[in-house]
């Protein structure tokens, strides 16, 4: 499965970077309000960056706005991934920026339908929200499960990326059910590679080493 990280933070994805397994970012206008300089500024650092897809988000409703903007994003660089909502302008315009070879990120998807109509609307991601699904007391996976076997049912070459994931164990479950790509917060991302016992027992390593070192200079002393 590939990572993509959450954020429009230039320094959580460049730490995040550093460690070579982030394929993605995918943003949004809210995230990239929260940062400070010209969005588009930001975006083109981001793609800098990482070498990957990284989303930018319509704003317009209408779906000749999502046009105007997403040939526009389309335009700032080459890593970039329009993200359209999936409502019925966005599918509008989905179609319409796909077919002029545009790569779409239909966000904002909550079921099956929705995710089926994207991809035939020419969508190249598909992003259902796990964690808000989650939210209303509907199980959010079962969700990206239902659309991955329905993808490879037709063997549509849109991805699933599995996006509102707030915690590790949402990850594992986004990988075992297929999810091409799973994105989420820098906090969840580090908290990937944390384990208690990888800590107990790097400490272990560390007391014997130095320990053993001890003892080959009490030797070399004799």
């Amino acid at each position: 499965m590939k990572i993509f990280l959450d954020t429009a933070s230039l320094k959580e994805i460049r730490e995040a970077a550093a460690l070579g397994v982030v394929d993605g970012i995918t943003t949004n206008p809210t995230l990239l309000s929260k940062e400070s300089g010209e969005p588009e500024d930001i975006l083109v650092q981001i793609c800098e960056t990482v070498n990957g897809p990284i989303s930018a988000e319509v704003v317009a409703t209408d779906a000749e706005g999502m046009m105007r903007e997403g040939r526009h994003w389309a335009g700032v660089h080459r890593n970039i991934v329009v993200k359209c909502p999936c409502t019925t302008e966005g599918l509008k315009a989905t179609k319409a920026l796909s077919s002029e070879g545009i790569r779409i990120n239909m966000t904002l998807v909550f079921s099956a339908t929705q995710a089926l109509l994207a991809a035939k609307a020419g969508a190249s991601i598909c992003s259902p929200f796990v964690g808000r699904i989650d939210d209303i007391a509907s199980p959010g996976m079962e969700v990206v499960r239902d659309i991955v076997q329905i993808y490879r049912n037709y063997s549509f070459p849109c991805e699933v990326l599995a996006a509102s994931l707030r915690h590790p164990m949402h990850v594992v479950e986004a990988a075992k059910l297929g999810a091409h790509i799973g994105t989420m917060p820098y906090s969840v991302f580090t908290a990937l590679v944390k384990h208690p016992l990888t800590d107990i027992g790097l400490k272990k390593f560390l007391e014997d080493w130095e320990k053993a070192k001890k003892e080959m200079g009490a030797k070399a002393a004799r």
